[in-house]
């Protein structure tokens, strides 16, 4: 092959990759107008829907609403305590295979905290020694004025 067919052929292959991606991108936007035509369609004009004839038609409407939506919560409520039960069973049963790790770490857990407790109770009791020191001195005299009494 010569130089002249290379640069040919690479400019041939630049047009088909250019065509292809100016193809995908008209698509996606054909697709995205589509989206967009659907969900203006699916608006409801409520005042049309509701409030077009008289009151006895309007409370007629919203009894049917009513009636559908609390079809619909008691044919999801089967569902849902089901789900709840399944997650309930899982975790029961996630707890029983890892009983031995939870009581590790929480083991391990109170004695970190044991610890940084005593640190902070040190650190505490330096800090306000003597404001400690001077309230358990009024208590005592207190109780011994008490007892005197």
């Amino acid at each position: 092959m010569d130089l002249e067919e290379l640069k040919r052929r690479r400019e041939e292959n630049i047009l088909k990759h250019k065509q292809k991606k100016k193809a995908y991108y008209l698509k996606k936007k054909l697709q995205d107008q589509k989206k967009e035509t659907i969900d203006t369609k699916s608006l409801i004009n409520y005042d049309k829907e509701l409030f077009s004839g008289t009151n006895e038609d309007f409370n007629l409407k919203i009894k049917d609403i009513i009636k559908k939506q609390k079809a619909h919560i008691v044919n999801r409520e089967d569902i849902i305590m089901q789900r709840v039960k399944e997650y309930k069973l899982k975790k029961q049963e996630y707890y029983n295979q890892n009983k031995e790790k939870r009581l590790e770490y929480d083991k391990e857990y109170r004695q970190k905290k044991k610890e940084d407790l005593k640190i902070y109770r040190k650190e505490y009791y330096e800090k306000n020694k003597e404001k400690i020191l001077a309230r358990q001195r009024e208590n005592r005299l207190n109780k011994k004025e008490t007892k005197w009494q």
